[in-house]
């Protein structure tokens, strides 16, 4: 199984973000104190249910998990190793704003254990960052990753967005290029979504800012893919390249129907076909904790088939695809018709390269 620690905390909030964070001033004195206290009482309630389990992976996300000071972060994982039997290639990484890190931070986290950093640089043009509300500079973001790779990172990876208002396929692929001046071997690319509730979305409300254009948004997918094959990185999911090996073990496992923990305000757990998901706040997750509850709010039991569904959904994405005998007889009928939108492969099938823009459209016209 594989370990999700949620840091719910940044320094600031960005405009586009609609992830469960909070700034210092949101979530009150104490916060990051009484956060890491709850974080081991959940770990404790997981070692209980789940510890005679290996863990093959553990992923720290946010907010920002290098908010935290570095023994704190590091701390979290030294107390999963303490309950849980970490594989000996375990792969542990973290998220991380190039702003919250130096080379020192760095080194100090490879030192204690984490294999794989993943970078949120976004962007390298600086009217892009701005509308993106991004505080640190391209030039930050770029020496992050190198930092990164000089402290003995196995694995850097950037996360890139696309179709920011403003963005011109040229500073679109000023981005892109700047891939080949940093030692990375894995990019996540996505494409801006206007989420309902964040600023930017009353910027396009306002007509202060334009919504994305699809067309648009097309053509920068299209240019990602063509980079980023010349630099040797192959498409190995929708929106995830990556050199040989580079691949990230524990995102795999979340689209492989895994099952996972999620530690933290707001996570999301699955346990053998269990879905589950903790209180978003982190005054009340670490409230229940404190008086000996479980933090989880509310829970879902997958029958066969929305699993199965769920497969589809997920494993036709992947360059490895989907086994055909996870389809019903009639959705396997269905492929003969469905010519260059899919690939057949063996035993198996996957949507197309050239249909990926296509990808949910394809999969809702498959399934029965």
């Amino acid at each position: 199984m594989s370990i999700y620690v949620h840091v719910p905390f940044c320094r600031v909030r960005c405009g586009y973000c609609d992830f469960n964070t909070y700034t210092p001033g949101e979530a009150g004195d104490g916060a990051s104190s009484s956060y890491l206290t709850a974080v081991r009482s959940e770990l404790d309630l997981a070692a209980r249910e789940v510890g005679g389990r290996s863990v093959q992976s553990v992923f720290f996300g946010g907010g920002t998990p290098t908010w935290l000071p570095e023994p704190d972060l590091s701390g979290i994982l030294t107390a999963i190793g303490e309950r849980f039997d970490l594989t000996p290639d375990a792969e542990i990484t973290t998220e991380a704003n190039p702003e919250t890190l130096t080379p020192e931070y760095l080194a100090a986290l490879r030192g204690n254990g984490f294999t794989r950093i993943s970078l949120g640089l976004q962007s390298v043009v600086p009217h892009v960052l701005r509308v993106l509300e991004r505080e640190h500079s391209p030039q930050r973001g770029l020496d992050a990753a190198r930092w990164a790779s000089e402290a003995g990172f196995e694995h850097v990876s950037l996360d890139l967005i696309y179709g920011t208002p403003g963005e011109s396929l040229d500073d679109w692929r000023a981005s892109l290029d700047a891939v080949t001046r940093t030692p990375v071997d894995h990019v996540s690319a996505y494409s801006l979504i206007v989420e309902e509730g964040t600023r930017l979305a009353m910027q396009v409300r306002r007509g202060t800012v334009p919504m994305p254009d699809d067309d648009d948004l097309a053509d920068k997918y299209l240019a990602a893919e063509e980079a980023l094959a010349g630099l040797g990185f192959d498409n190995y999911e929708v929106s995830n390249w990556a050199r040989p090996g580079g691949e990230c073990r524990h995102n795999l496992a979340y689209w492989k129907g895994d099952d996972w923990w999620g530690i933290g305000p707001g996570a999301h757990s699955h346990v053998g076909g269990v879905r589950f998901w903790n209180r978003k706040h982190p005054r009340s997750y670490a409230q229940a904790l404190s008086e000996g509850h479980s933090p989880a709010l509310a829970r879902e039991v997958l029958d066969d088939d929305q699993r199965r569904i769920e497969r589809v959904l997920l494993e036709l994405r992947l360059r490895d695809g989907l086994p055909l005998a996870v389809l019903t007889p009639t959705e396997r009928a269905r492929l003969a018709s469905m010519g260059d939108l899919v690939e057949l492969f063996g035993d198996r099938v996957r949507v197309a390269r050239g249909a990926r823009l296509l990808a949910d459209g394809v999969i809702r016209d498959l399934l029965d």
